[in-house]
């Protein structure tokens, strides 16, 4: 009873929230309903037995990505009514997309409905008696140890390329060489003054 009453309640939050990322006028309002309908949506999940997927939505959405947009929307000072012009020159579009995601979606929720969801077959026992985080913890670290170490390795390629890509060398600024910097040696680490007495600073 007691979960049937928390899941209406993070539902009917969420999708008030989803409706007024799009409705409010503010962008920053909406970046703040935008995290409010994270935090619903990890409370849903957290309902239905999956705190990974709760604990992600709510460290990675929420507290990088929502976080980063709201920093943009605040300093970017970005004109938003000029961008509201060409809103009715695209909207035919936009419906048109927005019919084409309908009807994929009525597709979808009536074909499981009529023809009824076919159970896959679990390759693995689900382990008892722990959460659902330690269990994919220890098949993350175990079994998958070099795919997540691999998928790591990419995301710091990507990281690294973006650096590189957005690098610009400015006139007259002065710049680390970390060549030099990872080459030198103590003796050309440090420099010792011998100052007289009475001479100094």
């Amino acid at each position: 009873m007691l979960a049937g009453l928390f899941f209406y309640l993070f539902a009917a939050v969420l999708v008030a929230s989803a409706f007024m990322v799009i409705a409010a006028r503010n962008p920053v309002h909406s970046v703040l309903f935008l995290i409010l309908a994270f935090v619903n949506a990890s409370g849903l999940f957290v309902l239905m037995g999956a705190e990974f997927l709760a604990m992600i939505l709510v460290v990675v959405y929420v507290g990088a990505v929502a976080v980063l947009f709201l920093f943009v929307v605040m300093m970017l000072d970005v004109d938003f009514a000029e961008l509201r012009q060409g809103f009715l020159q695209y909207l035919p579009v936009g419906v048109l997309v927005g019919f084409v995601v309908l009807a994929e979606l009525l597709m979808v929720i009536g074909g499981w409905a009529v023809g009824g969801a076919t159970p896959k077959t679990i390759m693995a026992p689900i382990p008892q008696g722990i959460t659902n985080a330690e269990a994919l913890g220890q098949v993350l670290y175990t079994k998958y140890v070099f795919f997540f170490q691999l998928s790591g390795l990419v995301l710091l390629v990507a990281m690294i390329g973006a650096i590189v890509l957005t690098l610009r060398h400015k006139v007259g600024v002065k710049r680390q060489d970390p060549g030099a910097q990872s080459a030198r040696t103590p003796a050309t680490a440090i420099e010792i003054v011998k100052v007289k007495s009475g001479q100094g600073i």
